[in-house]
């Protein structure tokens, strides 16, 4: 992911409040999912996957509470993918050269990812499976 250069640090006592914090949180967030969707494919394509899994689940949901559970796994894998690239992007930034401890934490990021999928064909499975 790339970084903007015109962000800077506040140093202490200088952070903004009310109005100005949320507007520039939201802009922090924007750029934040904006950059995941630019750089990062696994992204993409799970942005793309709940197109289809939350109509899917609103749809197959026959309670409040089912929809919720059958959606709230998609949700899960966008913000565990989020992280995930936050994690990457910190150890790229970092440097270059192999670690092991690098590639341990890139690949717990990866693990959590699919652990959050099993959930989402777990959840599925044991609500459409009562019926």
């Amino acid at each position: 992911m790339t970084h903007d250069p015109g962000r800077t640090s506040v140093r202490p006592g200088e952070k903004p409040t009310g109005a100005t914090r949320l507007a520039k949180a939201f802009g922090n967030t924007w750029q934040g999912l904006a950059g995941c969707w630019r750089e990062e494919e696994a992204f993409r394509q799970e942005c793309l996957g709940a197109l289809l899994v939350v109509p899917a689940g609103i749809w197959f949901g026959h309670t409040g509470v089912e929809r919720a559970v059958l959606v709230a796994p998609m949700f899960l894998i966008l913000i565990v993918e989020l992280l995930n690239s936050a994690v990457e992007a910190a150890i790229d930034r970092i440097g270059t050269e192999r670690h092991a401890l690098s590639g341990l934490a890139k690949d717990l990021g990866s693990a959590a990812v699919f652990v959050s999928f099993v959930l989402l064909a777990a959840t599925w499975a044991l609500i459409l499976a009562g019926r």
